[in-house]
């Protein structure tokens, strides 16, 4: 039982843990805003770069599963 949580753990850990920490990106340069500007400057590239690559990991899963026919 322990094993298959972890398994959806680390599955859901691949797919989204990107897009968790741009998410935590966004509501540091929100809450931030106008306070510490490199600061700001460094945290709405996190979102950028961390954003995008959630979208890629995203991507190349949703195609993975297409490929093995389990989509």
């Amino acid at each position: 039982m322990s094993n298959d949580s972890s398994s959806k753990l680390e599955k859901w850990r691949a797919k989204y843990a990107a897009l968790v920490i741009a998410l935590g990106c966004l509501y540091s340069v929100i809450i931030g805003w106008g306070e510490n500007w490199i600061l700001t400057s460094i945290l709405g590239l996190g979102v950028i770069v961390c954003g995008i690559i959630g979208f890629c990991d995203i991507k190349r899963f949703i195609t993975s599963k297409a490929k093995n026919g389990n989509f």
